[in-house]
């Protein structure tokens, strides 16, 4: 017959929760776990045929236990559970002594009980595990408290899947990762510790002012580090990728990824010395590179564990929680294999992503939760990544009740069912126990774990602000704080692991390896000769033609499918008008001849990713890279299927976020360099929520760093009157940010255009990679006038310059010359070949990339109009956006003296675009209108442009 002890562990907990239903309320369960709980004990205590409890329940020959022995075997589970779960919120973790928060669930007086109470009840029915030498519940939960209000503070209630929070049950409760160090081991740990404090130490004296966002107070981060890249290497793992923003970075960069210590000195003296220091300072003023500071750069480092394992850390602006997708996209490059045809092959345990965070910058900053949300997503997830918050309480001069509105820095990780530790940063082995423990976990779920690192800041945000004016009492505390070196020297030596002297000699061998670097180095250093970045091949210098007999094949294999898939019937019948059309003039429309340039770039062996909000099938309804089953809805990809594929394919739908999105395929871009990677913005308007994202790293990386991303953005562009938020890619903004030939911008306008384009850009992957911006249509994805013909690809290159075919007609005859760029470009070809007499004298020439801009190939086509008066630039933008101020000044230098410039477009304006309809045709009407000069003569200009400015 069933009884009480039967239950236990998860078992009893559900009792408990059944049991406490059935008191309040015994209807509110069902019939025969109600005869069960009337057996054991009626609802309020009440006795059954004027029995004790549990009576009723137990076999004959057992002793009958009175009804309140119930009572307290209910609340001894229920405050074992409490302890279990809520114990975090009595852990120790501050190593500054504040009092944790606690929980009334963690006292024995909320549940009913005292210490009596619980010295009465076996260890079995609050630990399942326990056998009769494991003594009562009231040892059992002091055994509790132990492990769960600690140094340590396991936070795991989230965790949803059972599978996973039994296993970390077992692992906490097992003691597996709270083994004790031999005593080799803790010196060894000691000397590491040494080794940190003593360099935060000589820097804050030799370099007195300047920053360096010292690690003291976290100090413990350095030998976590150490432990999980070892755990990395022994589970097989080849590279350890790591992102942080600037507190303890530098200590890092010494301690863990090797960087020279003469490195280091020699950029707090202002320049490296070439003698000395490898090159990778950060003031270099060349040609496309200028560098970055000190606590921004990153370094790469090949560790002998076994086999080798290649450790980075990315390099990271002030933004600081925007390497988070970076690192996580340069995780998922070195784990895919592309070299085969088909989907890359992951191998989630080839790299691990370790990303340090900030604990006001952790709940602070969006990305963090973007980033997160990538974690299990089948694009972007990369088989669990180790999170450590670097949790300083206190952000630059903010208190966390300012910052944050949850207890923990942490508390956001819950949403995404993360596991989280707590652990106090002054209790160094408990810290290697959580990042063993965090690793173990990502080795057997692949799934995120994060560390929160409870320690404090020494000093003020950057060495030369003071803490004391805004944390007074706080810092007050820090100053009478002995740093973690210290105080773990001091356990040592009390345990009679080390001596005094022991650890005088270890701080005597910190101290004198970092005084040898700095002498060697010397108090001076010369400007590095850093050999200049060369500027690019361009793109038309590529030939990136296709045989139109590869093209034919390549079209017959992506309209195959396997047997037994039904795509759907309407888009099938769009798809497979392709091989009729393939041979039509103007058959071939945008999305035609990207799947022809992507099918040929993927056997000439170049492995492509391609990703984007609703990407698979395109927001205009315009690519179907994805086809599904009419009957399963599987998924069936032709370019994962393409017989002359060389290389990999892939396409995903992003989730809705532009800025980790962006920042995981550049990140891929970069580690990857050999792929084609592109990403499509739903419109180009939205890029602008990755802003950061294309100005710190995009465009600026490869000055900054020497990073040569080759990401391609594909921008959705064009005015159509669907408003403000669905017309402009913004190109302003990429042209205000090109400079030193560190980006491509292309605003192209035909099919065959956009193939040689992206063939190209493979083309140049290796020897000259650039990220490029294309600004690509809506409208003209099917529109006629930008279709093209089968010779068209199979011919020539991309053009940086087009012509229309009525203006090379009679080149003579042209007075007035119209150049744009973008969709505007057909739209005045259409009303300038409906105008009657005088349509001769106007022509139109295409702008197709902007920059690096094309002056050769656009002086070239200048110069065939001889009776050329008049020049203007058109563009459907207002005249404060577009490409209008970045092309005045350039158009000017080419154009001859009597030739005057002026400006057809939309006015200044606060907003991109119209908000209705009407009103953007009747603008659009009368730009056109503008720009042809309503078929007459060209007049005296009533504005010329000098130097990119308007006089009169």
């Amino acid at each position: 017959m069933t009884t009480w002890d039967d239950f236990y562990g998860p078992n009893a907990g559900y009792v408990v929760e059944l049991y406490e239903r059935y008191q309040r309320d015994p209807r509110s369960i069902d019939e025969a776990t109600r005869t069960f709980f009337e057996r054991i004990a009626p609802p309020n205590g009440a006795s059954v045929d004027g029995t004790s409890a549990r009576t009723a329940a137990l076999e004959p020959s057992v002793r009958p236990v009175e009804t309140d022995q119930v009572a307290k075997i209910v609340g001894a589970a229920r405050m074992a559970r409490g302890i279990r779960e809520y114990g975090h919120l009595a852990a120790r973790i501050d190593p500054l002594g504040t009092p944790p928060p606690g929980d009334p669930m963690l006292d024995a007086a909320t549940h009913g009980l005292s210490d009596a109470d619980l010295a009465s009840l076996p260890a079995s029915i609050v630990w399942p595990e326990a056998g009769a030498e494991d003594g009562t519940s009231l040892d059992a939960i002091a055994r509790l408290r132990a492990i769960y209000s600690g140094p340590l503070g396991y936070d795991f209630d989230h965790v949803q899947d059972f599978e996973e929070r039994a296993w970390l049950k077992d692992q906490v409760e097992g003691g597996a990762f709270r083994t004790p160090l031999a005593p080799d081991e803790r010196a060894g740990l000691l000397r590491r510790l040494t080794q940190v404090a003593v360099f935060e130490r000589f820097l804050n004296s030799t370099f007195q002012g300047q920053k360096r966002f010292s690690i003291e107070g976290n100090d413990t981060l350095v030998p976590m580090l150490d432990a999980l890249i070892h755990d990395a290497a022994q589970a097989g793992a080849r590279e350890v990728l790591i992102g942080m923003a600037h507190r303890g970075r530098l200590n890092v960069l010494a301690h863990v990824l090797g960087k020279p210590y003469t490195a280091i000195f020699s950029e707090f003296h202002g320049a490296p010395n070439k003698d000395l220091v490898p090159s990778e300072g950060s003031m270099g003023i060349n040609f496309g590179w200028t560098g970055d500071v000190k606590y921004h750069l990153g370094a790469q480092r090949v560790v002998r564990e076994g086999e080798p394992i290649k450790v980075t850390m990315a390099h990271n602006p002030s933004h600081l929680e925007f390497v988070n997708p970076v690192i996580e996209g340069a995780t998922r490059a070195a784990q895919d294999q592309r070299t085969a045809p088909g989907a890359p092959r992951q191998e989630p345990d080839r790299a691990l992503a370790v990303v340090i965070h900030g604990d006001a910058a952790f709940p602070g900053e969006g990305v963090v939760a973007e980033t997160l949300n990538l974690s299990r997503l089948p694009g972007y997830q990369t088989g669990g990544s180790v999170h450590v918050i670097v949790n300083n309480q206190v952000g630059f001069t903010t208190e966390a009740r300012d910052g944050r509105s949850t207890l923990y820095a942490s508390d956001l990780a819950k949403g995404f069912e993360i596991p989280i530790i707590h652990v106090n940063a002054d209790d160094p082995e408990a810290s290697l126990a959580a990042i063993r423990l965090a690793h173990a976990y990502r080795q057997r779920f692949h799934q995120d774990f994060l560390v929160d690192l409870v320690g404090y800041r020494r000093w003020g945000h950057n060495e030369g602000d003071e803490p004391a004016f805004t944390q007074p009492l706080t810092y007050a505390k820090i100053a009478r704080h002995p740093p973690v070196d210290a105080l773990y020297a001091r356990q040592l030596e009390a345990e009679r692991v080390v001596t005094a002297e022991e650890v005088e000699a270890m701080r005597r061998e910190a101290g004198q390896a970092l005084r040898a670097a700095f002498d060697v180095l010397g108090g001076t250093s010369r400007q590095p000769e850093e050999q200049p970045l060369r500027e690019s091949p361009a793109l038309s210098s590529v030939d990136s033609s296709v045989a139109a007999d590869v093209l034919r094949a390549l079209n017959d294999s992506l309209l195959a499918r396997p047997d037994g898939f039904t795509p759907n019937p309407k888009l099938e019948r769009l798809l497979q008008r392709r091989r009729e059309r393939l041979d039509e003039e103007r058959g071939i429309d945008w999305g035609h001849a990207e799947s022809l340039a992507l099918a040929s770039i993927l056997a000439d062996g170049e492995p492509i990713r391609l990703s984007g909000q609703d990407t698979e099938r395109g927001t205009f309804s315009q690519r179907h890279l994805v086809l599904h089953d009419v009957n399963s809805g599987e998924p069936f990809i032709p370019l994962q299927a393409l017989p002359q594929a060389r290389a990999s394919f892939a396409v995903y739908n992003s989730p809705l976020s532009e800025a980790a999105v962006l920042g995981f395929e550049y990140g891929y871009s970069v580690h990857a360099p050999g792929t084609l990677v592109l990403w499509e913005a739903q419109f180009g308007d939205f890029a602008n929520a990755g802003q950061v994202v294309i100005d710190q790293f995009i465009a600026a990386a490869r000055a900054k760093w020497r990073q040569l991303p080759s990401l391609v953005l594909l921008l959705p562009h064009g005015y159509e009157g669907q408003g403000p938020e669905h017309s402009s890619g913004r190109v302003e903004r990429y042209l205000q940010l090109a400079a030193e030939d560190n980006l491509r911008i292309v605003n192209s306008t035909t099919a065959a255009q956009y193939f040689h384009l992206l063939r190209a850009q493979a083309a140049l992957l290796s020897s000259a990679p650039r990220p490029l911006v294309i600004m690509t249509p809506k409208s003209l994805l099917r529109h006629p006038a930008a279709a093209s013909s089968l010779a068209d690809l199979a011919n020539g290159h991309f053009q940086p310059v087009l012509l229309d075919p009525a203006t090379s007609a009679r080149p003579e005859s042209v007075e007035r010359l119209l150049l744009c760029s973008g969709k505007i470009a057909v739209e005045l070809a259409a009303a300038r070949d409906a105008l009657g007499e005088g349509r001769e004298a106007v022509a139109i020439v295409r702008v197709e990339q902007l920059y690096p801009f094309p002056s050769a190939a656009l002086e070239q086509a200048l110069r065939g109009f001889s009776q050329m008066r008049e020049v203007l630039w058109v563009q459907e933008e207002p005249r404060n956006m577009g490409a209008w101020s970045f092309v005045a000044p350039r158009l000017e230098a080419l154009l001859p003296g009597h030739v005057r410039l002026d400006y057809a477009g939309r006015p200044e304006r606060a907003s991109t675009a119209e908000g209705q309809a009407d009103v953007h045709a009747a603008e659009q009407a009368r730009i056109v209108e503008a720009a042809l000069g309503n078929g007459k003569r060209p007049r005296q200009a009533r504005r010329a442009v000098r130097g990119g400015q308007h006089v009169s």
